[in-house]
């Protein structure tokens, strides 16, 4: 478990210990940043099976098969089967949707709560529907789960594109459509669901009726305002404070999909060539996956974006893309030589790494051999940027099992046509994951803090430090479970709730650790390998001893170890 993922795991564990399952908390200091169902889902796994970091990641492994699963039923009850068995395997096999639930995250969940309010959806709407009532108030259940995973956009998505939908095909204001989606009831059965953790978030976080459009630090305006206001409109508007986030550039948001949607992204051409009048099913969930797509990436092109921001149009794509892979036809044929001379590069260049690297020392952990580029930490992929050509040297094992994966890919694709061509693209895609399961377990001393907090556990008792901000090394918190004193570190994610009323003092400056550091308590402090001279000059060298180092980070003490 990273350094990102142990903040949502450790919320998690945090709500299980103290019975508090409104209120989510790090570090004893409140964090009404996020919707809590995601916390809730892992605090289950851990009842289950114990607070492990692979049981935190259970809920979202389970939700990556329901969208998959639900996607496939989609596209069978919209296009028939082989389109619904090829948009179920471009879901579940491109690259967008492997990196994007690797970390812990609520948007796969999402992504599958709004899959399944858009079929409920053209369910209702489907004269042929012998139970239109039983399918909008699963629309509405889903909206509601929704809006507990993610917040509002998990009804303004699905919301705008069917109304686009029903704009587009001339029944907005049609008495039948709004009678068999039941609106009534469904408000009834999706507030239900949504608003009683809303409302004892608000209680228990006073005050209740703050909608100031001023964000800045030193005020605390209660959850209501944080969470609708800062969170939603003033992050749209780019004026949220903290401002601890950055933006993909507009045409590289738009252009990743190409990446994100890899390898099925080659058949996006072919889309074109489908039919969207929504004369019959499949033209109504043609229509519907455009309006989806389009409101959804139109939409963060004016807003602030992350690379993950659009999963939730992954299914629609892949609806569109697996219609158009069972249809065939020219524009499909060359997708799949366009993807076998891409694959083959791609095996070329893995390759060409290798043997560049063939001689290349690969001592201690791939930190040595890594840049540091912490600008671009607020993106989700920002650490590619780390890598070096001399990094590829620890990569040896994931380099070659990715460039047999592309070759697969290939040659199956020069050799094949159609359903087996698909199958070869699919089976390249499994083993180059597997491949990067294995370069992530490289990576793991680099984006994560295990060894330290290992070494921490061994150690003798002692006040806990960590330098800078929480986030950095949270996976110090989950794997030791234990507090620690940030120093230097309220900023970002946990600068607002730390001006909440009765907010523990966990906070340190360079004077306080310092007399504290020189005191006659043992006291350890988890930090950048870079920043120990900094410490040193503090404290002197004498009073720092090393205790572990790993992954570019260390843990100090100020007392020798027996």
């Amino acid at each position: 478990m990273d350094d990102v993922d142990a903040v949502q795991a450790q919320i998690a564990r945090n709500m299980l210990t103290s019975g508090d399952w409104v209120t989510a908390r790090l570090d004893g200091v409140v964090y009404l940043e996020k919707s809590p169902l995601i916390y809730w889902l892992i605090a289950i796994s851990y009842k289950i099976f114990g607070a492990f970091d692979w049981a935190a990641r259970i809920p979202v492994a389970l939700a990556c098969v329901a969208l998959g699963w639900l996607t496939a039923a989609f596209g069978t009850w919209a296009f028939g089967k082989r389109a619904g068995f090829y948009a179920g395997l471009a879901v579940s096999t491109c690259i967008g949707l492997f990196l994007f639930t690797r970390i812990l995250i609520p948007d796969v969940m999402l992504t599958a709560t709004i899959a399944l309010s858009m079929w409920a959806f053209l369910r209702c709407l489907d004269e042929e529907e012998k139970r239109p009532r039983m399918w909008a108030l699963l629309m509405a259940a889903s909206l509601g789960v929704g809006l507990i995973l993610k917040s509002a956009i998990a009804l303004v998505f699905p919301g705008a594109a069917a109304s686009l939908y029903l704009v587009f095909t001339r029944q907005l204001f049609s008495p039948q459509v709004w009678r068999r989606l039941h609106p009534w009831s469904g408000l009834a059965i999706m507030l239900l669901i949504a608003v009683p953790w809303h409302v004892l978030a608000t209680l228990r976080n006073p005050p209740y009726f703050d909608f100031t459009m001023r964000s800045v630090p030193g005020e605390y305006h209660g959850f209501l305002w944080f969470y609708f206001m800062n969170e939603q409109v003033l992050r749209f508007l780019n004026l949220r404070y903290p401002r601890d986030y950055n933006t993909v550039p507009r045409v590289y948001f738009w252009l990743f999909h190409l990446l994100w949607l890899f390898p099925w992204s080659v058949y996006f051409p072919a889309i074109a060539k489908l039919k969207f009048k929504p004369l019959d099913r499949a033209g109504q969930t043609r229509l519907l996956a455009l309006c989806w797509t389009g409101f959804l990436l139109v939409f963060f092109t004016f807003s602030t974006t992350q690379e993950y921001y659009s999963m939730p149009c992954y299914p629609a794509l892949a609806l569109l893309l697996g219609s158009a892979m069972a249809e065939g036809g020219a524009w499909v044929r060359r997708g799949t030589r366009v993807l076998a001379v891409v694959a083959g590069l791609a095996g070329v260049a893995c390759i060409a790494i290798l043997i560049a690297v063939r001689g290349a020392p690969s001592p201690g952990d791939i930190s040595q051999a890594l840049s540091r580029n912490p600008g671009a930490y607020t993106l989700s992929l920002g650490h590619m940027e780390d890598l070096t050509l001399d990094s590829f040297a620890y990569l040896r094992l994931p380099l070659a099992v990715a460039a047999v994966a592309f070759l697969i890919g290939s040659i199956g694709n020069l050799r094949a046509m159609g359903h087996r061509a698909f199958l070869a693209a699919a089976l390249m895609m499994v083993l180059f994951f597997h491949a990067a399961r294995l370069a992530m377990v490289v990576f793991d001393p680099y984006l994560s803090s295990r060894p330290l907090a290992t070494a921490l556990q061994r150690a003798p008792a002692g006040n806990l430090v960590v330098d800078h901000h929480y986030y950095t090394y949270s996976s110090i918190f989950f794997y030791t479970d234990r507090t620690a004193w940030l120093l230097n570190g309220r900023f970002n994610n946990l600068v607002y709730g730390s001006y909440a009323p009765g907010a523990p003092n966990v906070f340190l400056d360079d004077a306080q650790w310092r007399d504290m550091w020189l005191g006659p308590q043992r006291c350890y402090l988890v930090v950048d390998d870079q920043k120990r001279p900094q410490f040193e000059k503090l404290a002197g060298k004498d009073a720092i001893f090393l205790v572990k180092e790993s992954g570019g980070k260390m843990v100090l003490t100020n007392q020798a170890l027996p």
